[in-house]
């Protein structure tokens, strides 16, 4: 979750390693998908969340049983399992805007033509065997379409982070499950924590904490401007958040006009 930049310069730094933010960082959590014509998980939204300039999009994906990474963010589509289905019983399907369920690979192309960094969600699978699989597939498709220097991995499991560390490390995966602290985040490798702010709020300790070990601190999925303010004075460097509009809104009004 590198600081995104607009121009040549700033696209240099954001290879930079994570420090301190003097105002939060805002990631359109599934993309910006309550814009018109969008939906969850879909490349619309990932388009749209490019056009408010929001500094990155979220998105979930699931590994099927042939082995196909797909962007969706429940276990089952229309009562179709991912993880235990082909892909072939569910690429027909559409989300509510009528876009067909995107692969990873179709999302990770039209990325590419996006200044979007990306939050590369990847779920919990059945078995570690599973897990180390999908991050083994996931890690391929994000480095065979050169994405990695601005790609983020995020998940709520351990199996696949620390095979996330392993494959790429020189990316910042962040660790999304909420029972380790700071301090064993750093130690197996983490680039953060990425935890839900009721987490972050039991234990107001671990902001400064994280800062202290060089960590950087997400906080989801924020959707009220006045918790905003709260994390963010707290020490948060990103907020998750499926207004991503009105964030920037409150950021423009909170810092930008100082």
């Amino acid at each position: 979750m590198k600081k995104r930049y607009v121009c040549a310069i700033w696209a240099a730094l954001a290879a930079m390693p994570l420090a301190a933010q003097d105002k939060p960082l805002v990631i359109a959590h599934r993309g910006y998908w309550q814009s018109r014509g969008s939906a969850q998980n879909s490349i619309a939204a990932l388009i749209r969340a490019d056009e408010i300039h929001a500094y990155a999009a979220e998105f979930d994906v699931h590994l099927t049983a042939d082995d196909i990474l797909v962007v969706h963010h429940d276990n089952d589509i229309e009562g179709v399992e991912i993880q235990k289905g082909s892909y072939a019983a569910i690429k027909d399907l559409t989300l509510s805007n009528g876009e067909k369920i995107p692969t990873a690979r179709e999302y990770m192309e039209a990325a590419r033509r996006t200044q979007l960094r990306l939050v590369f969600e990847l779920k919990p699978h059945a078995t570690p065997e599973r897990n180390r699989e999908a991050a083994r597939l996931s890690v391929e498709l994000v480095k065979e379409k050169k994405l990695l220097p601005r790609t983020d991995f995020i998940t709520f499991n351990l199996d696949a982070g620390k095979e996330l560390i392993r494959l790429a490390p020189e990316a910042d995966v962040y660790y999304l499950n909420g029972e380790l602290s700071p301090k064993e985040l750093k130690e197996l490798g983490f680039a953060g924590l990425d935890y839900h702010y009721d987490v972050m709020r039991r234990n107001p300790q671990w902001f400064k904490e994280a800062r202290v070990l060089g960590l950087g601190i997400n906080v989801w999925t924020v959707n009220d401007t006045a918790l905003m303010g709260e994390m963010t004075d707290a020490g948060a460097d990103f907020i998750t958040t499926d207004i991503p509009n009105d964030a920037l809104k409150w950021i423009t009004t909170t810092y930008d006009s100082k």
